[in-house]
């Protein structure tokens, strides 16, 4: 059973009951003040908050996935990377690593529930390779679709997350398929990973000074490798960009910097200039003009503005972007357009996401267009 499986969970809990029981059972029995009445209540007391430690690490790990399997728990994940061989010229590729069932009705036959592939993405201007999931509506698989290209949104993380929580904790591809289903939006293939591409280095998306181009990878290598590994257009209207926290800072960015790429990007609890701290390091070597750039309050001010499409999110009671989320908004000026969504209560966390989550795939449908 894996790290992340519900039975490991519910076998942690009913260990913890279990131990709970039996010391409530036999504390009586130990009250005495012997040697081994002593050490018998110490190891139920410590089987007890073990027990209960398990349980609740066990549960907050399933929530927000720090570790997706028991070897990157240990320490022991040490699987080499892909190397991937490219052509000259070539924009970048896409190496199919494995494919896994949606968690939706009909998981098993891809012409209802769609498919999830598990990537590498390797570009050849930034010389990144990332691994992410690729998600693939019913409608990709279906005859009458079979010549009919496809809108894609690039789907990002918070750091230091990883793509797992997209598929579990965030729920992107059964999210799309049942907006889709309700008729709420088009069918559409996401592209799923973490901001960190140069882990463990946060480097906020941008192209660091003799270190990670992050952004080049995401403006330029990522939509040209996946537009030639699937069926998706290569033109702005047809590529979006979404995320939380760090991942919606950048969505915001990369589509702020490059609407020649994207058409659109939402930001979910979005901050609004690039972090720098031990995680980041120098990612601007000095220079003042990179790093006002990397603000986009500034940006919005001082460089031109294409027809990208934004999306805010923040909530009155327990985010710390609202002031920034009302400042971003006054900034945008035609032609772009911006779109808000405001919580009144809601906090930096998954439950906050899943409630924007929904709503924010549909206005990004409504943005894109197939080619």
């Amino acid at each position: 059973m894996g790290l992340t499986s519900n039975k490991v969970l519910a076998l942690a809990a009913l260990l913890a009951v279990a131990f709970f029981a039996v010391t409530v059972w036999l504390w009586p029995r130990l009250a005495r003040r012997t040697a081994g009445a002593v050490l018998g209540r110490i190891g139920l007391l410590l089987g007890v908050q073990l027990a209960l430690f398990a349980a609740v690490g066990l549960a907050a790990n399933n929530y927000f996935l720090f570790y997706g399997s028991w070897a990157d728990l240990l320490g022991r994940e040490q699987t080499p990377g892909v190397v991937v061989d490219h052509s000259a010229g070539a924009p970048g590729a896409v190496r199919v690593l494995a494919t896994r069932r949606t968690d939706v009705p009909g998981g098993g036959r891809p012409e209802e529930a769609g498919r999830i592939q598990q990537v590498v993405v390797s570009g050849k201007k930034s010389g990144i390779s990332s691994p992410a999931y690729v998600y693939l509506p019913p409608e990709y698989f279906r005859p009458g679709y079979a010549r009919k290209t496809f809108p894609a949104a690039v789907v990002l993380t918070g750091y230091p997350g990883t793509a797992e929580n997209l598929l579990k904790g965030l729920k992107y591809p059964r999210t799309a398929h049942e907006q889709v289903a309700r008729g709420a939006m088009r069918p559409m293939i996401l592209v799923m990973l973490r901001p960190t591409v140069a882990p463990p280095r946060d480097t906020e998306c941008v192209d660091v000074p003799d270190g990670p181009r992050t952004e080049t990878f995401f403006a330029e290598d990522l939509p040209g490798a996946v537009s030639s590994a699937y069926r998706v257009g290569t033109r702005a209207r047809n590529w979006g960009f979404i995320g939380n926290s760090t991942g919606g800072y950048c969505a915001l960015k990369i589509a702020l910097h490059h609407p020649e790429r994207y058409a659109a990007g939402a930001g979910l609890s979005a901050y609004y200039r690039a972090a720098e701290d031990v995680t980041t390091g120098d990612l601007f070597g000095g220079d003042r003009r990179a790093r006002d750039r990397a603000n986009l309050l500034w940006s919005l001010e001082h460089l031109p503005q294409g027809r990208s499409s934004f999306l805010v999110t923040t909530s009155e009671k327990g985010e710390g972007n609202l002031r920034g989320t009302r400042e971003f908004i006054r900034k945008v000026r035609a032609p772009a357009r911006v779109s808000s969504i405001t919580l009144e209560s809601g906090g930096h966390n998954f439950t906050t996401w899943n409630r924007e989550i929904p709503p924010a795939l549909v206005w990004l449908s409504g943005r894109l267009s197939a080619a």
